[in-house]
């Protein structure tokens, strides 16, 4: 089943509008979907796939070149080329494809070329003195080391020019995530739903272990607390994958942010026990490159000016559902201990939930501003917002902050509970409203976002602006 992408596919099908060759890069995490698209995309145009090889410890460059060699002889029936230099095995490629409607996609782009200095030069060229000669071609190149293609073909001079379409591939969105539940998904509360969706994200692999009839625990045990589960397996597959020899250090940091939804680069150096500097700065912006982290910087309200100042929070749902959950129970799942055990009674169940279902709503941020009626135009900020506590004003932390160029500061406060939110939440959100440093013609609106409903009282006061059940999400 394909769900979604219906802009990407656009882009895509646009490019046949052209007189010329098209160059596209997509990236975007493992799992993500980018094979699929270009699978969609290809409709009945004659594709040529070929993907690297994943990457070992003894692995090398000529490795890479034998496999690229034994696609061709295989997809063009022809002998296996000479696979010495790389710009003999794309002279074949283009020799192929010279002619006609024809996409190429070079899969795991990153792979292919991470152990020969001259793998992308030599695709430079051959993109230069055959593959654009073709004016129906389009070549693809994808990969799920986002920071390599950033470093090496996209902020790279010798592609300066030549990419022309640029695709990066997020997650689904909360009515494209509720189609894997099928017609039964209308028998299926939002509140269960979204408990699938905190461990999986809207990572289209993940969602595709849905089986509607059955009930959102049990998912989640076969998936994560079986040997045999997919979700049980995964992480170090991905992650020995993306980051081979340093797989370890991005580990390391993840781990850092597991038990804590955000951290300053300072607590995650203090966290680590060493000192600031740029290699770990990089780090953290590859992972944040790979989708696995995302950046916050916080603001001045008075000014709209954006600060310094910054917070890392682990933006993946199964990333960090593993790390919390999976990874440090990982022998008793081996012993079986989790066959008859009720997930609902794991210490700070409820607590990691609260977590994940925050980034579900951030994930889900443009179907929000419409709830709110706020154009994106109008948005001068936005995200999870910190006020750090000095001598002149309090410390606190927004799961969600919005502010507009009409001065207006749209507080959201996001709840996951399986019981209605009570009358004690207002207390707690002015509270919060009261520490922020704002002063007029800043107007303040309390929002609060749930999932599994309300009690009376708290609408019959009137405080919030918006009480928005995320759950119509899922419908549209």
């Amino acid at each position: 089943m394909f769900v979604g992408r219906k802009r990407e596919l656009d882009r895509l099908k646009g490019l046949w509008k052209k007189n010329v060759a098209s160059f596209v890069v997509i990236k975007g995490r493992r799992r993500i979907g980018k094979s699929r698209l270009i699978e969609e995309f290809s409709g009945d145009t004659h594709w040529v796939s070929l993907s690297g090889l994943t990457p070992e410890k003894r692995m090398k460059a000529q490795d890479q070149r034998d496999e690229f060699a034994r696609q061709l002889g295989r997809i063009f029936h022809i002998p296996t080329p000479f696979s010495q230099d790389w710009g003999d095995l794309f002279w074949h490629l283009a020799h192929h494809t010279q002619k006609g409607r024809v996409i190429i996609s070079l899969d795991e782009i990153s792979w292919m070329g991470m152990k020969d200095l001259t793998f992308l030069g030599k695709l430079k060229n051959a993109w230069d003195q055959f593959f654009k000669k073709n004016p129906q071609l389009i070549l693809i190149v994808c990969g799920s080391v986002s920071s390599w293609i950033e470093k090496n073909i996209l902020s790279s001079t010798g592609f300066v020019g030549r990419v022309d379409l640029v695709i990066t591939l997020e997650e689904l969105s909360l009515l494209e995530c509720n189609q894997f539940w099928g017609k039964y998904g209308n028998n299926i509360s939002s509140y269960e739903k979204f408990k699938v969706l905190s461990v999986m994200g809207g990572v289209p692999r993940y969602l595709e272990n849905i089986v509607p009839g059955m009930n959102a625990e049990e998912l989640i045990r076969q998936l994560c607390f079986t040997p045999e589960g997919f979700l049980f397996r995964e992480f170090n597959q991905i992650f020995n994958d993306l980051f081979s020899k340093r797989n370890e250090t991005y580990r390391k940091l993840l781990e850092c942010l597991a038990d804590s939804p955000n951290a300053t680069f300072e607590e995650i150096c203090q966290y680590l026990g060493v000192k600031k500097g740029g290699v770990l700065s990089k780090y953290l912006d590859d992972l944040v490159t790979a989708g696995f982290l995302m950046r916050s910087h916080t603001w001045d309200l008075k000014h709209a000016k954006t600060l310094k100042l910054s917070q890392f929070r682990i933006s993946d749902n199964y990333i960090r559902f593993y790390l919390k959950y999976i990874e440090p129970n990982k022998e008793s799942i081996l012993r079986g201990s989790f066959n008859d055990r009720p997930l609902g009674a794991t210490s700070g169940w409820e607590g990691i939930m609260g977590i994940q279902f925050e980034n579900l709503v951030i994930h889900n941020r443009m179907s929000l501003y419409g709830l709110l009626n706020i154009h994106p135009s109008e948005i001068l900020n936005d995200g999870p917002y910190f006020q750090k506590l000095t001598k002149k004003k309090s410390g606190c932390q927004i799961d969600y902050l919005i502010q507009t160029k009409y001065n207006s500061l749209y507080l959201c406060e996001v709840k996951f509970s399986k019981h209605p939110i009570q009358i004690d939440i207002i207390k707690e959100v002015e509270q919060k409203m009261a520490s922020l440093d704002y002063k007029k013609p800043l107007s303040i609106r309390p929002v609060l976002i749930h999932v599994n409903g309300v009690a009376e009282d708290v609408y019959s006061e009137h405080f919030f602006a918006e009480i928005i059940d995320f759950g119509q999400m899922l419908k549209g």
